[in-house]
């Protein structure tokens, strides 16, 4: 009577279960930065904690779960990641722009990839790790029989972070020598209130300091660029101008240095902003009427934020002489003004640049579900806003010579750029099994798919983030002291592959696509491989 009784209840969880993930897959779809680093005990469950948050954590994963927490207690945490990344490059058969038709870069592959962090106040430091360190600090308070439980954390909401100095000649570098975004929270205030036995809720504050920097090369694989290059050949083969020239357009008034390669690194472009204060809200419910089971939901709140900084665009002789020697002909001056093209382009224009970006808000829900003593399994299903992040305008003190050789090409102001990021929303979902091994040793498995928020006609080596799969394994042990110690560990990996012409981010040819494709006509395949450690350890004081 009793086995039957205990068969049929582990029945009933195992079909909640089930049904809850029946209803969730369909919609599966996630991101890539999310929660990467975060916790460690949700690294290792698959992110998968709304019902279950961990200890001081919560403030990020479910704030109501600070009121699980009893007495005073401080968390040191430790993160340890890595992202390697690499591309190759292959022309297409009918490769051709205008009249160019070997580019340097067929064949070639990215080289070492090495991480960079950034550090508030100071910026990026010329350090080149193999792997980002993060440390990480949490407090609660709690009084004993009081409802409330006050805490903050520190701890890093989101970074992406690529460094492709280490070779100059490195093929990835017109789209990234150095990238590095992250928003790291440096005090969350937050309070969880215990309603009931079953019932908690909390809210937290997290006061992020945010960065954007990108560090890269640029070249302009394009038709009208080939063309007027191959016309250069003809007029003046050796580079050298002529009268018949000077009278007309100027093509070759540049001298050898003018003369116009789409395969030639043309400029370089460096930009650093911040946002020192960034304030979010998260807000919290977590319900557990059985033993047996529970349920978590969480919103993280957007924001609308506006990031300050400087910049520096340094133009290459190619174009600069170009400009140079249309402007001292006969005709070349009015061909520029009809086609917006400057003066002249110095050599490096610097000022300072200001952007409106805007964090995407994120809910969250799961279960909890216990079908043995022993075992627990958790399921999370969430959204987060990443439309937001479709483009990223920046805009400069001053016209940007370099972007008024744009105009031709739909370049509408100089003041400003315009990244052409295409995220679009996300619905996650994530998977993990904690098994009870001991009264002091819990072990854990995790599983997250995740698709990511960059389709493929968007995706480039800026963020070169394809549909990956994350895989965790991770314990918990209890001291006798009541000390407690998380530990971490996963792998994710995901490829892509991007045929010549399908993105105009990355590789499309048409007349009209200057902005960007450095890669134009040729195939681009890759990977991305990010590898994390993380530990925490929680004591009362």
């Amino acid at each position: 009577m009793t086995t039957l009784r205990v068969s049929g209840l582990l029945r009933q969880r195992l079909v909640a279960t089930y049904l809850l993930g029946l209803g969730v897959l369909p919609l599966a779809r996630a991101d890539l930065t999310d929660n990467l680093v975060a916790s460690p005990t949700a690294m290792s469950l698959g992110n998968a904690v709304t019902a279950d948050p961990p200890g001081v954590e919560s403030i990020h994963m479910n704030p109501a779960g600070l009121a699980r927490m009893e007495g005073n207690t401080k968390t040191d945490s430790v993160f340890i990641a890595s992202i390697r990344t690499k591309a190759s490059f292959k022309s297409a058969p009918d490769f051709d722009i205008g009249g160019f038709k070997d580019d340097p870069l067929n064949g070639t592959h990215t080289g070492p990839v090495r991480q960079a962090m950034y550090i508030p106040v100071v910026g990026v430091p010329h350090w080149r790790l193999p792997a980002v360190v993060v440390p990480g600090m949490g407090y609660t308070w709690n009084e004993a029989g009081s409802p409330f439980t006050f805490g903050t954390l520190t701890y890093l909401s989101m970074a992406f972070t690529i460094d492709r100095t280490q070779d100059k000649d490195d093929p990835g570098r017109y789209q990234g020598k150095l990238m590095d975004i992250q928003r790291l929270v440096y005090l969350s205030p937050s309070v969880g209130y215990k309603v009931s036995d079953t019932l908690r809720v909390g809210v937290s504050v997290p006061i992020a300091y945010a960065n954007f920097a990108i560090d890269t090369d640029m070249r302009f694989p394009n038709k009208l660029l080939g063309i007027t290059g191959q016309l250069q050949k003809g007029v003046c083969p050796e580079g050298n101008s002529n009268v018949i020239d000077s009278f007309f357009f100027g093509l070759c008034a540049g001298g050898k240095e003018g003369m116009l390669d789409p395969f030639k690194k043309a400029a370089s472009f460096k930009v650093d902003m911040t946002a020192p204060f960034e304030p979010t809200i998260n807000l919290g419910v977590l319900w557990e009427p059985k033993k047996w089971f529970g349920m978590g939901i969480v919103y993280q709140g957007g924001s609308s934020t506006t990031y300050k900084g400087e910049y520096e665009f340094h133009t290459d002789p190619m174009l600069r002489q170009f400009v140079k020697g249309m402007n001292s002909s006969l005709l070349g001056p009015i061909v520029g003004a009809i086609v917006g093209f400057p003066q002249e382009i110095p050599e490096i224009q610097a000022g300072n640049v200001i952007s409106s970006i805007n964090h995407p808000a994120r809910v969250q829900m799961g279960i909890k579900v216990k079908p043995l003593d022993f075992v627990q399994l958790n399921m999370d299903i969430g959204y987060a806003d990443w439309s937001k992040w479709k483009t990223v305008t920046l805009k400069f003190d001053k016209d940007i010579a370099l972007l008024q050789m744009g105009r031709l090409f739909g370049v509408a102001n100089p003041r400003e750029l315009t990244l052409n990021m295409g995220m679009q929303n996300v619905i996650s979902y994530g998977f993990g099994m904690q098994i009870q091994a001991t009264d002091k040793l819990a072990l854990r498995l995790g599983y997250e798919p995740r698709k990511s928020s960059i389709p493929a006609n968007k995706l480039s080596l800026f963020s070169p983030m394809p549909d990956t799969k994350l895989k965790s394994v991770g314990f918990q042990y209890k001291f006798d002291s009541g000390a407690v110690m998380n530990v971490a560990a996963s792998y994710l990996k995901g490829t892509y592959n991007v045929p010549a012409r399908t993105n105009c981010n990355l590789n499309c040819d048409d007349f009209f696509n200057l902005i960007y494709n450095p890669y134009a006509g040729m195939d681009v395949k890759g990977d991305l491989i990010v590898r994390y450690f993380g530990m925490s350890y929680t004591h009362p004081f």
